[in-house]
């Protein structure tokens, strides 16, 4: 089949690169210039493990294309999905101005050239409830009869960062949205080659879909919420929130999954989708308290480190060096969306600190963020240097596991204090403390390391005040 997709972000680059994987041609259109010689020439703009090796066999086979013109994609291409940008606008709902300019721009192409045949429209987007409906609307303004010249879908995506081309090769469902057979039956023949395993596609009508996705990420926001919620209440109560999450995980109704509690919530999903959702809601006559709640509890979770931080130093941190590792919303990405380690490292820099950081993927995304208010490090080691405490931000796998008797030489040559604040809590705390760390983390008890240095360990409160 021919697939044109438009835009070529996070979503368009995954989605065409797999679809290429499956034997589909495939030519995907951005405005961005460079950008479109870059991939041309082999070279990925963001960092996914698993999709350079499709993406460089696909350009091979000839495949997968990329232009800056989009008539070459209505013209040759079956199958259009819009993968464009849905940034939040001031009000917190979803800006759809991308989604319904290039669908404009369909519509023109479409209706200039009546030998161009039928064709399905696809948000692959995240779009807020009635998106399918405007876009039909806009291409019905170019005289364009739906059923006859084309049809709009909504297809929702599903990607986590970090496992996006597993994710879409291996869907656990696939969602069709959409009132017409004929586009269902092109949109179902396009999918079944990913879920020959039996997982479902889902048809329904196209506000479903839309919702479908909305809810989904509201879920799991308010799954990790909650858990930050019982983080913060154990360490009040004198509770182990290991424990606690272990002992609730097993329950099949709740499930192990976004039970991990730590510095809230990042990345390009999870905010504005919740935001969005409680927008369309309030467009719709209903105050959706909850995720309102959510985004304010995230909000607050993101400070709770950086507030540690200050109380630990006495309320300044002049003349002190802090070393972060981790800089992405979540491991195994370069995106650095909302990622809660900028909100802490803002918050240190404000409070007069010197940052050190390290991300095994992340340093150009951040340095386009933060410039050089930072210190970026060759490697997790060389940001201890000189540290007066480290904070990790991002549970990069490579940090699980480090050479702790090294972290704690050169954690103690700057202060005389091997000083960890652990937003994703990585380490046994007992361990730590066995080790002559001083070391906080998130709704766990507070055990520190004996005063003798003779690898005894004595727990002590956290000092928070109820």
């Amino acid at each position: 089949m021919n697939i044109g997709i438009i835009g070529t972000g996070y979503v368009g680059l995954v989605t065409g690169t797999c679809f290429a994987e499956m034997g589909n041609t495939v030519t995907c259109v951005d405005i961005d210039e460079g950008k479109v010689q870059k991939l041309r020439s082999g070279g990925l703009p963001i960092y996914e493990p698993g999709l350079e090796v499709f993406f460089r066999r696909n350009l091979r086979e000839d495949r997968l294309h990329f232009t800056t013109e989009l008539a070459e994609a209505v013209q040759g291409c079956d199958v259009l999905f819009l993968a464009l940008p849905t940034p939040p606008a001031e009000d917190g709902s979803a800006d759809l101005s991308y989604v319904l300019g290039v669908a404009d721009r369909i519509g023109a192409l479409l209706a200039a050239d009546p030998g161009i045949g039928y064709r399905v429209v696809v948000n692959k987007s995240t779009v807020p409830v009635g998106t399918a409906a405007r876009v039909r609307a806009v291409l019905e303004g170019h005289g364009l009869v739906a059923g006859e010249r084309f049809d709009v879908v909504s297809n929702p995506e599903f990607l986590r960062e970090g496992v996006a081309v597993d994710d879409f090769m291996k869907p656990e469902r696939v969602v069709i949205g959409t009132g017409s057979e004929k586009a269902a039956e092109i949109m179902t023949q396009l999918y079944e080659p990913f879920v020959r395993q039996g997982n479902p596609i889902l048809v329904m009508d196209e506000a479903s879909a839309e919702m479908t996705k909305y809810a989904a990420n509201a879920m799991l926001a308010t799954k990790i919420t909650f858990m930050n919620e019982i983080a913060n209440v154990c360490e009040r109560v004198g509770a182990n929130v290991d424990h606690v999450r272990i002992g609730i995980g097993l329950d099949s109704r709740i499930g192990k999954q976004f039970l991990y509690p730590g510095i809230g919530f990042g990345g390009s999903c999870f905010p504005k989708d919740v935001s969005a959702l409680a927008r369309t809601a309030q467009e719709y006559g209903y105050r959706f308290e909850i995720l309102e709640s959510v985004l304010g509890v995230n909000a607050r979770q993101r400070a709770v480190l950086a507030d540690r931080i200050l109380a630990r130093f006495g309320g300044s941190l002049d003349g002190k060096r802090i070393a972060v590792w981790g800089l992405a919303f979540k491991p195994n990405t370069d995106d650095v969306r909302e990622a809660p380690a900028h909100v802490v490292i803002r918050r240190l820099l404000d409070a007069g600190a010197e940052i050190t950081a390290f991300d095994p993927e992340a340093m150009e995304t951040t340095r386009a963020v933060l410039g050089d208010d930072i210190a970026y490090m060759a490697d997790a080691y060389s940001a201890l240097k000189g540290a007066d405490a480290l904070v990790i931000c991002t549970e990069w796998a490579e940090f699980r596991r480090p050479d702790f008797a090294r972290m704690h030489r050169l954690l103690r040559e700057a202060s005389g204090d091997a000083v960890i604040f652990d937003g994703r809590n990585l380490y046994d705390p007992w361990r730590m403390a066995e080790a002559g760390f001083e070391y906080h983390s998130i709704g766990r008890p507070h055990v520190a390391p004996s005063p003798e240095g003779d690898g005894a360990v004595r727990e002590v409160t956290l000092g928070l005040q109820v």
